[in-house]
């Protein structure tokens, strides 16, 4: 199933997975950088078990979607997200940080109930 990130005003009961510009640019360059077409491939973010806390995120790089994937276009980039991952990342930001600390891709989601010590593993 294919959805756009805009829905013109009108009232949307699709789940949102939101993207901030620098992390579209990131994932855009990377996927450039593996020779992918960025019309058809994109960034794929799932849901998996593991961790400490019971819960990661994984994130990787698609040719296509498959065929039950929701589809978000956000600054150009395509992030596909199965079903199942679905109802634990829905509402999130895909953001990306860079500092002292750590750089990288982060998921800002507002299902979290409790995470980890080291940030790695969450649970909803």
């Amino acid at each position: 199933m294919s959805t756009d990130s805009m829905d013109g005003g009108q009232a949307d009961t699709q789940p949102e997975i939101e993207v901030t510009e620098d992390a579209a640019e990131q994932a855009l360059a990377l996927l450039e950088g593996e020779d992918l077409d960025v019309t058809e491939a994109g960034l794929r973010l799932f849901v998996q078990q593991g961790g400490c806390a019971g819960l990661s995120y994984g994130m990787r790089f698609d040719d296509e979607p498959d065929e039950d994937d929701t589809i978000y276009e956000h600054h150009d980039l395509r992030v596909f997200v199965d079903p199942a991952s679905l109802k634990y990342i829905e509402g999130s930001v895909l953001d990306y940080e860079s500092g002292l600390q750590a750089e990288g891709f982060h998921v800002e989601n507002p299902n979290v109930v409790s995470e980890c010590g080291c940030g790695e593993s969450f649970r909803t």
